[in-house]
């Protein structure tokens, strides 16, 4: 899960990449002008900024010149506009944008720039050579339950406990449901990012995770 500042200075964008990136799991922090942006970018410190060009105080460019010069460019900053020319898109990468979308952006477009840009993020952050993929351990208890239990990891994952003495139907429902909500723990809600780890379409996985009764808020809070 990252914490991403949106800045356009039209209502329905933000609302719209708002909600887009809070059902990825992620944390969206808003500004509608330049001024309110350098607010959020002290205050939030965002891993990656989604940043409109043309707005009534101070332009997306402009804003951009400002966090390089000032050394305040610690993060991806990707560009949207569906006026600027091709020369405002090259300037902007120039100065320091990794991307820049075209309005009005495409879900599979955003979605995109924004993996790549977090992508880029994390490669610049120092790893632990002690980080290690988390297993998982089925251990049977006498009263006729497995429990699930994630090991070799540092950080709090749930466990699971299932009762074998039950229809198959049952079992297969509660381990199901045990299953998704181990993949949105570990993507921090990203439903893209599941579907993909578990081979669904988002449709698919939508429904099936409104038929379990998953918790969708629980990965993005516990990410």
């Amino acid at each position: 899960m990252a914490n991403i500042l949106v800045v356009d200075d039209e209502l329905g964008i933000r609302d719209l990449l708002s909600e887009i990136l809070n059902d990825e799991g992620h944390q969206v922090e808003l500004a509608e002008n330049a001024a309110q942006a350098r607010l959020a970018r002290g205050r939030a410190r965002p891993d990656l900024v989604l940043l409109d060009i043309w707005m009534p105080d101070t332009d997306g460019v402009t804003l951009l010149k400002e966090w390089s010069s000032g050394g305040l460019l610690t993060m991806p900053v990707i560009m949207m506009s569906g006026h600027a020319t091709i020369d405002t898109a090259v300037e902007a990468t120039k100065i320091g944008a990794m991307a820049f979308l075209e309005k009005p952006i495409t879900l599979q477009k955003l979605l995109q720039a924004v993996e790549n840009g977090l992508t880029r993020l994390a490669a610049r952050k120092p790893t632990s050579p002690y980080t290690s993929m988390p297993v998982v351990e089925m251990l049977q208890t006498g009263n006729g339950a497995v429990t699930a239990e994630v090991v070799q990891d540092t950080s709090p994952k749930p466990t699971q406990s299932f009762l074998l003495e039950k229809p198959l139907r049952e079992a297969r429902d509660e381990f199901e449901k045990a299953y998704f909500e181990f993949h949105l723990f570990r993507e921090g809600g990203s439903m893209t990012r599941v579907a993909e780890k578990t081979g669904l379409e988002r449709t698919h996985l939508y429904r099936k995770l409104k038929q379990l009764g998953v918790d969708l808020s629980r990965g993005k809070r516990q990410g």
